[in-house]
């Protein structure tokens, strides 16, 4: 939204300088986002007089010129400099611009320096509009009337000297999309005093020869109320010079006096209107939804294909406007223009928003239509509006053709002084409030706040705090430590689960992984091959086709975080997230996963040969890390009942049974590396996060460490077995065998392949491992060591089916 500091003060009758408004604006929230001040960068110019226009002794096309110039203004001393000058008009006595040693030239973007051109010493500049940046005209010099003030800036004299504002405006604020409610803002803050608007109404000559109806459907929402009204015998022309200069410093260009008008009230009172050629309208106009394939030649020479609903404005023969978007072209006003037809209308703000998104069309009218503009205010625009077309280009005006009526926009709210402090901190008086509140234009009754009607944001009390803090300013809120509820040390807040992903969060990072932060979406092929995919996980409205299904797994963002990265020159990569898987659509079917992957190698290139490709290994050892962190058993099984996204051969699932499993790991299965084109080793893991079982009861300290004076025992085993036989089987087995006495089974040696095959028969292999035995009550003998080592054999030998191995 753009505006000007004179027409701002068209408003506001305010002393405030530009640097307190700018910074006001931002305070209110509406922030300003450029300045353009033509003090800045016109402010050197000023008007001066050629004493004499010689020509220059060593150039044709120079002219030597004697320049009096006023630096100080018109109220010090003239000095007088020498300039050269190539334009063609310039003249002994003539008054133009001038711009002394130093200035910056904006149309050329030049710092005059003193120089020396064709022998001759150069002090300053004789400008032309184009240097100016006023217009393309260089043909010559500035040439000003003889009247022209000398020693004035040139701004002032061409009433160029009219700062531009530029603020962002919110969605919730349409009322800010009109000068007039940025005024009120500024004035409810104290700046100022809003200078009352008194529309009165226009009194018609005769009967509007245009009828007006709606269509009943659109009537409760589409186009609650519809109004127009004739102005025949108009002069249509380009505007007065204040307009256009008004409408060029916002950024639009003038077209007529008849179009100049509708945009000013658009950007002046945030009132969009149309005019018709009422010579081309046929009959009556009618609005009515189009029953699609209606074509528009609008005003920006686009020919629009409506669809089924979108509003119209059609007359007895064919479509002239796009409802409260864009006029047609066939009904367009030109020079010869004499006969208009004014409407006015307020429109459904979802429907135009709907209608401008499908068609691609932006516009002033559907930016301000979509956001809601002033119902109350349908009429009085219109006369307002008719006014000025009559003191503009003359005419005659008609009574008001109308249709439907304005839409009731009451509602009040509970106006609660209190409310104040404990929303927002800020202690203000409850006349202050009241008289901040009747500022903006609410309607006080009692302890009810009844909204303006230019204001469709306000939707409840918190919205009148809002704007009681906001004109109060934001700025002088105060920080203040909350109080406690209760006194002594803060009692712990996080769940039981989030204390899981923080935790899960810092072993990761510990061991040297990335944290990944991914989309809860990802595409359909990625969830089908996940195990997702199905209807109940697919978006309705999806951000792209990137994202249709919410992810049943952590694996694909990982996996796509790798690719990209790879892409991009990282070879080897470990990286992790913790957060939200989803099973289905519905509240509960999600659970947290802790995930992981590395790729490439475990280290660096380096002369020790400490670099290797990464395996299942890694990935089953940080999963465990990770398991550990989060306080789920220290023993547990591992399985093979793996998804399909794993290597069948080459991963695991640890978990506590059939039906609990605490992570899977392993190495990525080949058809999913491929899918993403990884290349390298790509391993990786999911923890559940949820599953391992939480203790029973909670305990504030650790459990004692329990030691024993004895010396360990270790004794060492060996195994003949089948090749497919698990080394965990073994481990497992061994344990079992004293669960009191044996500390620990370690796997130290396994030996296969074509010896062992040569040695042990087609289809053996050799297992060795080593137990620790750790007494507690008394040392243990070699009769005792004998009987646990039976044990540990027999049990070994009927989990796998395998036997001593001898020697």
């Amino acid at each position: 939204m753009k505006f000007t500091l004179s027409w701002l003060r068209d408003h506001l009758e305010t002393e405030a300088t530009l640097e307190q408004i700018a910074e006001a604006l931002t305070d209110l929230g509406l922030e300003v986002e450029e300045v353009s001040d033509p003090a800045q960068s016109l402010g050197a110019f000023r008007i001066a007089r050629v004493i004499e226009a010689a020509p220059h002794p060593d150039a044709d096309r120079l002219r030597l010129c004697r320049v009096e110039t006023w630096p100080n203004g018109p109220d010090g001393a003239p000095q007088e400099v020498q300039v050269v000058c190539g334009a063609p008009n310039a003249r002994t006595g003539m008054r133009a611009v001038f711009a002394p040693v130093g200035t910056h030239v904006p149309g050329t973007g030049v710092d005059l320096k003193p120089g020396v051109i064709r022998g001759q010493a150069s002090n300053g500049m004789l400008c032309s509009e184009r240097e100016l940046m006023l217009s393309d005209a260089h043909d010559g010099i500035i040439d000003l009337p003889d009247d022209a003030p000398l020693g004035l800036r040139f701004i002032d004299y061409a009433g160029l000297n009219d700062p531009v504002i530029e603020i962002a405006i919110t969605p919730n604020r349409p009322d800010a999309l009109g000068v007039r409610g940025i005024a009120r803002d500024l004035a409810a803050r104290g700046l100022g005093v809003l200078k009352p608007l008194a529309p009165a109404a226009v009194q018609g000559s005769f009967p509007c020869p245009i009828s007006v109806t709606i269509a009943p459907e659109l009537k409760e929402k589409g186009c609650p109320i519809f109004a127009g009204r004739v102005i025949r015998g108009v002069k249509n022309g380009p505007s007065p010079d204040w307009l256009q200069k008004r409408l060029r410093a916002i950024g639009l260009r003038p077209i007529s006096a008849l179009v100049d008008i509708t945009n000013f009230f658009t950007f002046d009172l945030n009132r969009p209107l149309h005019v018709f050629d009422a010579d081309k309208v046929q009959g009556g106009l009618r609005i009515h939804p189009a029953k699609g394939g209606e074509e528009l030649l609008a005003l920006d020479g686009k020919t629009y294909t409506l669809h089924p609903g979108q509003m119209l404005i059609s007359d007895d023969h064919q479509p002239e406007s796009l409802a409260g978007i864009m006029g047609g072209e066939l009904s367009g006003c030109t020079d010869e223009t004499v006969n208009v037809f004014l409407e006015s209308a307020y429109w459904d703000p979802i429907t135009i928003a709907a209608t401008g998104r499908a068609l691609k069309i932006n516009s002033d009218a559907r930016y301000r239509f979509e956001r809601g503009v002033d119902p109350a205010f349908t009429l009085e625009g219109l006369d307002m509006a008719a006014r000025m077309v009559v003191e503009l280009c003359g005419g005659e005006v008609s009574d008001i053709a109308s249709d439907g009526g304005i839409p009731d926009t009451a509602r009040s709210y509970r106006f609660d002084p209190l409310r104040t402090r404990a929303l927002v901190g800020m202690d203000i008086p409850e006349a202050t409030q009241r008289a901040t509140l009747e500022a903006l234009g609410f309607a006080l009754t009692g302890d009810q706040a009844q909204p303006p009607s230019w204001r469709p944001d306000i939707l409840g009390e918190a919205d009148l705090v809002e704007e009681i803090a906001r004109i109060a300013s934001l700025t002088k809120l105060e920080g203040k430590p909350l109080s406690r509820p209760t006194a002594g040390v803060a009692r712990p807040i996080l769940t039981p689960l989030q204390t899981r992903e923080r935790a899960a969060r810092r072993m990761l990072a510990g061991l040297g992984y990335n944290e990944c932060v991914s989309y809860s979406f990802i595409d359909a092929a990625s969830a089908t091959a996940f195990g997702g995919g199905q209807d109940a996980l697919r978006l309705e409205n999806p951000i792209s086709s990137e994202m249709t299904h919410m992810r049943p797994d952590l694996l694909p963002g990982l996996l796509q975080a790798a690719a990209r990265n790879q892409a991009r020159g990282s070879a080897d990569l470990a990286l992790f997230e913790v957060g939200p898987a989803f099973s289905g659509g519905e509240p509960g079917e999600q659970h947290i996963q802790a995930a992981g992957i590395l790729v490439g190698a475990t280290a660096p290139r380096d002369p020790y040969g400490s670099r290797r490709a990464v395996d299942l290994y890694d990935a089953k050892a940080d999963a465990e890390a990770v398991l550990g962190a989060i306080g789920a058993p220290a023993k547990f099984q591992i399985t093979r009942n793996l998804p399909g996204w794993f290597h069948p051969g080459r991963a695991g699932v640890i978990s506590l049974g059939p039906k609990l499993p605490l992570a899977v790991f392993g190495e990525l299965h080949p058809k999913i590396i491929k899918a993403y084109d990884l290349k390298g080793p790509v391993v990786g893991f999911t923890v559940f996060v949820e599953n391992p079982p939480y203790p029973k009861a909670r305990k504030t300290t650790r459990q004692p460490l329990i030691t024993s004076a004895l010396q360990s025992v270790e004794r060492d085993f060996a195994f003949i077995l089948d090749a497919q036989v698990e080394a965990l089987n073994i481990v497992n087995a061994a344990a079992g065998a004293d669960k009191a006495l044996i500390a620990g089974v370690q796997v130290f040696d396994e030996f296969t392949g074509p010896k062992a095959a040569a040695q042990f028969g087609e289809g053996r292999k050799s297992v060795a491992i080593s137990v620790r035995l750790q007494p507690v009550e008394r040392s243990l003998t070699e009769e005792d060591l004998d009987a646990i080592s039976r044990k540990i054999v027999e049990k070994v030998e009927k989990a796998t089916g395998g036997t001593l191995r001898a020697g």
